[in-house]
């Protein structure tokens, strides 16, 4: 199906998808091959394959995408990631984390290498042409970005420069020493469309009427959003003298009090810095009406973990699914159609939409 939306890319001048853009089913489906099948996606930390001929299963957007991988380290140290899908009928290959010499499927016994090569089939002695490139296991692109990892499908984008652009401001900060805290990691259920979530996040404007607490502790006035390609960037200046980074002598933004850079990525990952560490919010479509939010914290100044913008973001979150589910049940109406972009406070929506339309409307 053919997808025509349009988002004017003068924004003074430009309308927001219309409402039938989150309640269409066809739409929300299409989004998963359209957008999803060609991004980026979160992985996790490093260490969940720390020594050589390590393992470790995961799925990439359960529930919607439900795409099998497996992260393996070969007997060299090199990292992969693979298909978790037996090429011979369909099995998942890798059941649980541990450590493995090689790849075997239980149903059949097929066999591969940590790097996904095609090694040996019982009984397929009398099959012709075998075996195919296609017997090998399905090899992904990985991209490092300090200890962190993420995964390309069929991208559309290269994620190089997404990490060029993300360490032109906070490349000086020491991610490997940054450690994740379990107890401040947690899931969160939202009764929306997933790019509703995202719409909220992106931008600043609701702060001072739905977030009382947080206004407090940000300078509203001189909130900044940054466009990129693939990425947009809010800044959060501190108020007072509220908790502010620390930045090194020659970087862009020296002299000014930080409180939080606030980084999207496309299509459904953020990554909030913080003086204490980072908050990575991963948003997973569920349903058309029903998304899951992953945050994960690192932690590298404990000291100051309750100060400031990146104090209360427990708080934050339910203000924001509150409002989110607000507006889910608002698009629904039949008397809302589309609505108009603030030019000075929605940059980061308005991005967000031109790409999610570029996307659909593509083939």
């Amino acid at each position: 199906m053919g997808y025509n939306f349009h988002i004017n890319k003068d924004i003074s001048k430009a309308e927001t998808l219309p409402a039938s853009f989150y309640r269409d089913p066809e739409v929300f489906e299409a989004i998963k091959n359209r957008i999803f099948y060609r991004s980026w996606q979160w992985v996790g930390h490093r260490d969940l394959v720390e020594k050589p001929q390590q393992t470790h299963p995961f799925i990439v957007l359960d529930k919607y995408m439900t795409e099998p991988m497996v992260l393996t380290k070969d007997e060299k140290g090199n990292l992969h990631c693979l298909s978790n899908v037996c090429t011979h009928r369909g099995n998942l290959v890798i059941d649980s984390s541990g450590t493995a010499k090689k790849l075997i499927c239980g149903y059949h016994g097929r066999r591969f290498k940590l790097d996904g090569t095609f090694e040996h089939m019982p009984e397929f002695q009398e099959t012709k042409d075998f075996p195919r490139p296609c017997d090998s296991l399905r090899k992904f692109t990985l991209k490092h970005w300090g200890p962190f990892l993420f995964v390309g499908i069929e991208p559309a984008f290269d994620f190089q420069k997404v990490i060029d652009t993300l360490n032109e401001r906070v490349g000086f900060l020491p991610l490997h020493e940054y450690k994740l805290d379990g107890n401040r990691s947690k899931d969160y259920f939202v009764n929306a469309h997933w790019a509703l979530y995202c719409d909220n996040y992106l931008e600043g404007f609701h702060i001072p009427f739905v977030h009382e607490d947080l206004n407090a502790v940000l300078d509203y006035g001189n909130y900044d959003t940054i466009i990129h390609e693939y990425l947009n960037l809010q800044i959060g200046y501190a108020e007072g003298t509220d908790t502010a980074f620390e930045l090194p002598e020659g970087h862009m933004d020296y002299g000014k009090k930080i409180a939080a850079y606030y980084y999207w990525v496309f299509p459904n990952m953020m990554f909030n810095f913080y003086p204490w560490g980072l908050s990575v919010n991963i948003v997973q479509p569920l349903e058309i009406d029903r998304t899951k939010v992953s945050f994960y914290s690192y932690v590298y100044d404990a000291s100051k973990l309750d100060k400031g913008a990146g104090s209360i973001l427990d708080k934050v979150e339910l203000e924001d699914e509150e409002i989110v589910e607000g507006v889910q049940k608002g698009v629904r109406s039949q008397f809302y159609q589309a609505g108009r972009f603030s030019p000075k406070r929605e940059q980061g929506v308005h991005h967000f939409q031109r790409l999610l339309a570029h996307f659909l409307n593509s083939k």
